[in-house]
């Protein structure tokens, strides 16, 4: 059984303690997306939330103080959503060039499955700015950590930092929001190996450099 106290999505003080108050709180997060999404911050409610998600209006003050509250939890949720998509997409001792485009592929299968994201995310910005700046921060994080793995490797060369990390990161949302919320014309198999085609030609090791 999971450990309720590593969910994220609640307060730590309001952590489901049972398998069933779990559910719940998916439900509510599942369906704050919805109404954030179609709605925006301002104009989404509380009651909103519950009747999409079917709960009474007492149950969302089980999990959370208020709208603002479920918000930030929302937006933790769903970075933590594309970070265990694009984890998912990748193998042990799969090549550096091939672990950015399988991560790209993941994620821009999951921007066209919850389109909201790009809404709220951007609406966090000026409705929560810390957890705005956090999810770019640990996106950009994770990126840098795979370039040095593909410089520990030989794969890459070796004066990649953290600029090219929020440069990939950068080109990454866009495609996603031509290619995934915009419109969905090219396959997300096509759109990753245009990057990568990029990337290829911009950070991988040349002979020189690959030991």
């Amino acid at each position: 059984m999971s450990n309720a106290k590593a969910d994220p999505a609640a307060p730590s003080d309001k952590v489901p303690r049972t398998e069933r108050g779990r559910r719940t709180l998916r439900k509510l997060l599942d369906s704050a997306v919805l109404e954030f999404g179609e709605k925006g911050f301002h104009e989404a409610s509380i009651t909103g939330i519950t009747a999409r998600a079917g709960t009474a209006l007492g149950t969302f003050y089980t999990y959370f103080d208020s709208k603002d509250e479920i918000f930030r939890a929302l937006v933790r949720d769903l970075s933590n959503r594309v970070r265990t998509t694009a984890g998912k997409a990748l193998v042990d001792e799969m090549p550096a060039l091939e672990t950015e485009r399988a991560a790209l592929a993941a994620f821009l299968h999951f921007a066209r499955a919850h389109k909201e994201i790009y809404r709220i995310i951007d609406e966090a910005e000026f409705v929560d700015p810390a957890s705005y700046r956090a999810h770019y921060e640990s996106t950009a994080r994770r990126i840098l950590e795979r370039l040095g793995k593909g410089i520990a490797a030989g794969a890459l060369r070796p004066d990649l930092g953290e600029a090219h990390a929020w440069a990939i990161m950068g080109m990454n949302v866009f495609l996603g929001l031509r290619y995934s919320i915009w419109s969905e014309d090219s396959t997300t198999e096509d759109v990753a190996d245009a990057a990568n085609s990029i990337l290829r030609a911009g950070i991988a090791a040349t002979n020189r450099e690959a030991p």
